[in-house]
């Protein structure tokens, strides 16, 4: 399952490599600057916008991809059966990042302690 962590002055989703595979694509990294909020979903798949391109996708099962909207590029990392860490950013490449995660909760504490001010 996918990892979200702080390292650093990055936010980054370390993928396993069949993830990477599955994804299309490699880890995610993130300034934390870029980051508005965070916070959990007991929801995850309500929290999906837009359609996969690319990435491979099952609904209910898994979302494992870049999500493309209007005007909005998202990276889900979605797995049946848990809550997600859902995170909002500005000025990144991505626009939101939705990530199952057993420990939601500290996952979203970490990212609120390592966010840098906003002046």
């Amino acid at each position: 399952m996918a990892k979200l962590r702080v390292h650093g002055d990055e936010l980054v989703v370390w993928l396993s490599p069949l993830e990477k595979l599955g994804a299309f694509r490699g880890d995610v990294h993130v300034p934390l600057a870029a980051v508005r909020s965070a916070r959990v979903s007991d929801r995850p798949w309500s929290e999906l916008r837009g359609i996969r391109a690319p990435g491979t996708g099952f609904p209910g099962i898994i979302s494992l991809c870049t999500r493309r909207g209007s005007r909005v590029v998202d990276f889900a990392a979605v797995y049946r059966g848990g809550p997600a860490v859902v995170v909002d950013l500005e000025g990144a490449h991505f626009d939101r990042l939705v990530v199952t995660c057993n420990d939601a909760d500290n996952v979203v504490r970490c990212i609120e302690q390592a966010v840098p001010p906003r002046a």
